[in-house]
C-alpha cells in the first residue's frame, strides 16, 4: 500500500475497502475488516454477490471490446483488484484507454500507484455526479475522445445513490456519449430474493446506513427506467449471471437473485 495523505482517516470503515476485502484484496484496514465481518455475520451471501458483480464487469467489458469499443470511462471503479477494466483488455490482447473515477482516497491513491507510468489508463479523484470534474479533467480529455464510441461503466456503484439520482446521472452522461457507445450497469436487488435473503438485505441496509454509506436495492421496473433513451442489448436487464452467461456454477449460485445487470447502446 503506498503512503496515504495524513487527511485519510483509516479508522472509519469504507464501503469501497470492504468490497476489496470481500473480493480477497489486501487494500483495506482494520476498521474495514471489522465492518466487513459484521456484514458477513448478518449477510453471508454478500461475498458471492461481489464475485458475481466482478464477473459481470468482465463479461461486459469483453462485450464492449468485441463491439469495437477501445475507450472506457469506469465510474466508481473502487480499489484496483484482479479483473479491473484495463486488465480485462490487456488479457484479451487489445489496446484500450481507460479512465477510472473514484472519490474514495484509498482507491485513488492505490490506483495511482498501480497505474503509475501507464500511458493508456489513469484514475481521477472526483465525485462521479460532478460531470465537469469528470469529463473536463485533463486526464479524461487526454485519453478519451467523446466524438467516438465509449464504454461507460457504472458497475456496482449506483446502489449508493438515492432516487432519482441514478436515472439523472446516466441521462446526463448519455448526452455526452457518441452514438454506438455502450453503457453497462449493475446494481443490488432483493425483488426475487427468498425470505431468508430478503431478511439479510434488510440487515445489510441497516449496517451500511450505520456506517454512513446507505445502500438502496431496486426492483426491475425501477432499474429499467435508468435505460430510457438507450437500446438494451439482449437479453436485457437480467440477474448478473444471466447476462451472457459463461459459468453454470454462477447460474446456480444462491446469491443470483441479489443483483441485476444490463448493457445498452446509445442509438
Amino acid at each position: 500500500m503506498p503512503a496515504l495523505p495524513a487527511t485519510v482517516d483509516t479508522t472509519q470503515p469504507s464501503a469501497a475497502r470492504a468490497y476489496d476485502y470481500f473480493l480477497g484484496g489486501s487494500h483495506n484496514f482494520a476498521a474495514d475488516r471489522e465492518f466487513a465481518n459484521q456484514v458477513l455475520a448478518i449477510a453471508p451471501s454478500i461475498p458471492a454477490v461481489t464475485r458475481l458483480n466482478r464477473s459481470f464487469l468482465r463479461r461486459a467489458v469483453h462485450y464492449c471490446l468485441d463491439q469495437g469499443i477501445r475507450q472506457f470511462l469506469d465510474l466508481g471503479s473502487g480499489i484496483p483488484t484482479v479483473g479491473n477494466t484495463h486488465q480485462v483488455a490487456d488479457a484479451a490482447g487489445i489496446a484500450a484507454r481507460v479512465v477510472y473515477v473514484d472519490n474514495e482516497p484509498v482507491a485513488y491513491h492505490h490506483a495511482q500507484h498501480v497505474l503509475g507510468g501507464s500511458e493508456t489508463a489513469t484514475i481521477i479523484q472526483a465525485d462521479m455526479r460532478d460531470l465537469p470534474a469528470v469529463l473536463d479533467h485533463p486526464d479524461t480529455r487526454r485519453l478519451l475522445d467523446f466524438t467516438q464510441p465509449v464504454g461507460l461503466l457504472a458497475v456496482g456503484v449506483l446502489l449508493y445513490l438515492e432516487d432519482p439520482q441514478p436515472a439523472e446521472l446516466l441521462g446526463a452522461y448519455r448526452q455526452r456519449l457518441a452514438p454506438g457507445s455502450l453503457v453497462a450497469v449493475s446494481t443490488l436487488t432483493d425483488e426475487h430474493a427468498s425470505p431468508e435473503l430478503r431478511a439479510e438485505m434488510e440487515l445489510l441496509r441497516g449496517a451500511y446506513e450505520s456506517a454512513g454509506e446507505p445502500v438502496y436495492p431496486r426492483d426491475h421496473a425501477e432499474i429499467l427506467r435508468w435505460f430510457d433513451g438507450l437500446d438494451l442489448i439482449d437479453p436485457g436487464l437480467v440477474t448478473l449471471p444471466e447476462w451472457h452467461p459463461q459459468d453454470q456454477v454462477e447460474l446456480d449460485d444462491p446469491a443470483k437473485p441479489l443483483g441485476y445487470g444490463a448493457v445498452a447502446r446509445v442509438p
